[in-house]
């Protein structure tokens, strides 16, 4: 086998008790994975250590379990011959060397004991197949078979052995290879990676979309995820996972009038979020990358104005339950967040247009709820315009509205309001049981409210609510401001 120089370990005293437990049993042991790249790459050490044992797993970390201090998690998956320990934030996790094979339509491995080296080989890609021994004889030394330390320096993600092969027994690996491309910075594909990718695209679809979508959140939540939502697009199969999102790719003419690219404008959108979402929010990055599906559906020339997309947002925010039930994302509050953004999202950017009333603003506060400032993020981000001086002018409105937005809040305590009269007062003062009257009295004095008409406070409110009840014939059986 071939072994390279040894090289400095980022130093955890684990490693040295693993050392001694090795020498101790007789069964070699050596680091892999996620650590040695990113050791080797970043100068960084993870607390997500996997190692590879060639001998008994359950004994060996039972062992370490057992000599490491305070009291660590255990687990034993033995259908598998893998074992995991847990302390405070570091996670050990120990694998017998194995080799696999697959069946066409599985991308669920028939598993055997193997060597090192065929355990290294069946690994997705050269930077995650070198290994470094924690064995008293070498201990230290980096061994690498496929070329990863190469691979690292010239920024490639490559597959050990033939990528068609690869990608067909496991087509997951296709999205984890674009996932690191859109993770480490600078890194890119393999030509002949790429190729296979675009190749075995349709082997997506025997693969779960929840384990699809675990990759693709990980794209999403990266520094600048249009880097792996181009190579997505380019592959193909973006095409399978979002066809909607695929579907806005292109530029139509008509009488020499074009509309932007509405895909390339999208993932620009998706950056934007990412650079101003300190604390990253995968849902408000998933109202970025949605944010306009409806526009093919509602894509109109006119003569006169061009290209339009009139009521793309709530067609496309009508569009977001189908998509979350297909890829199996959570159809509760991040579901409606997500629709609400989407269904909201030209709307702070319309009232810039205009001489704003403090009823549109109250409107627009009470509309988004808790989610208007990321409206206000999506809104930003969404200024894509290669104009200098337009792009000035939007992001100055966009301020001149924000603080018109809290003038506003700070004197009408508009944000998740509920009308100051319930159903229940409107029904003890009118002595009426429950009916369509009361839900139109309280949405008569919710909009009387958000006009300006009257204030958001209790006796307003009543008072407003007495004078429709005479308008609809309704007598005053109890008045509630009675001895106030």
């Amino acid at each position: 086998m071939k072994k390279e120089k040894q090289i400095r370990l980022l130093q955890f005293p684990v490693f040295e008790l693993i050392r001694r437990i090795s020498k101790q049993t007789g069964i070699p042991v050596y680091v892999v994975g996620g650590y040695v790249r990113d050791m080797l790459l970043f100068g960084k050490a993870k607390k997500d250590i996997d190692f590879v044992l060639l001998g008994d797993v359950e004994m060996f970390t039972r062992r370490v379990a057992d000599e490491l201090t305070g009291e660590p998690k255990i687990n034993i998956y033995k259908n598998y011959g893998t074992a995991m320990v847990k302390k405070d934030d570091m996670i050990l996790e120990f694998v017998t060397a194995r080799k696999e094979s697959y069946d066409p339509e599985s991308r669920k491995p028939h598993v055997k004991p193997a060597t090192l080296e065929e355990d290294l080989k069946r690994r997705d890609f050269t930077v995650n197949a070198m290994a470094i021994s924690l064995n008293d004889e070498d201990y230290g030394t980096l061994i690498d078979l496929f070329g990863g330390m190469n691979d690292l320096k010239k920024k490639i993600i490559r597959t050990p052995t033939d990528p068609y092969i690869t990608f067909s027994d496991d087509p997951l690996r296709m999205m984890r290879a674009i996932r690191f491309v859109a993770q480490l910075p600078g890194f890119k594909l393999a030509e002949e990676t790429y190729e296979a990718i675009k190749a075995n695209k349709d082997r997506i679809k025997i693969v779960s979309p929840e384990r699809i979508m675990d990759e693709f959140n990980k794209i999403l939540l990266t520094d600048k995820p249009s880097a792996g939502l181009k190579l997505l697009f380019e592959t193909g199969l973006l095409e399978i996972i979002l066809p909607e999102v695929a579907a806005l790719q292109g530029v139509e003419e008509v009488e020499g009038k074009t509309h932007k690219d509405n895909f390339y404008h999208t993932i620009q959108v998706v950056d934007n979020i990412a650079r101003l979402d300190e604390q990253p929010n995968l849902w408000l990055r998933w109202a970025a990358l949605l944010h306009d599906i409806g526009k093919p559906s509602t894509k109109r020339y006119h003569p006169k104005n061009g290209w339009s997309f009139h009521g793309h947002e709530l067609v496309g925010s009508k569009m977001v339950p189908k998509i979350f039930r297909r890829l199996r994302l959570p159809l509760g509050k991040q579901m409606k967040y997500v629709q609400k953004l989407i269904k909201l999202s030209s709307r702070p950017v319309a009232l810039t247009e205009e001489n704003v009333t403090d009823s549109a603003v109250r409107r627009l506060l009470f509309e988004s709820g808790d989610e208007f400032e990321d409206l206000m993020k999506l809104c930003e981000a969404d200024i894509t315009t290669k104009n200098k001086q337009r792009e000035r002018r939007y992001k100055t409105n966009l301020k001149k509205l924000m603080q018109k937005v809290k003038e506003v809040e700070e004197r009408d305590r508009i944000r998740n309001f509920q009308p100051p009269v319930t159903g229940e007062i409107i029904m003890q003062s009118f002595g009426i049981k429950p009916s369509r009257q009361i839900g139109e009295i309280k949405e008569a004095i919710k909009e009387a409210i958000l006009d300006g008409e009257i204030p958001n406070e209790f006796e307003a409110a009543y008072q407003f609510m007495l004078k429709l009840g005479k308008e609809k014939g309704l007598e005053v059986k109890k008045n509630m401001l009675a001895g106030k």
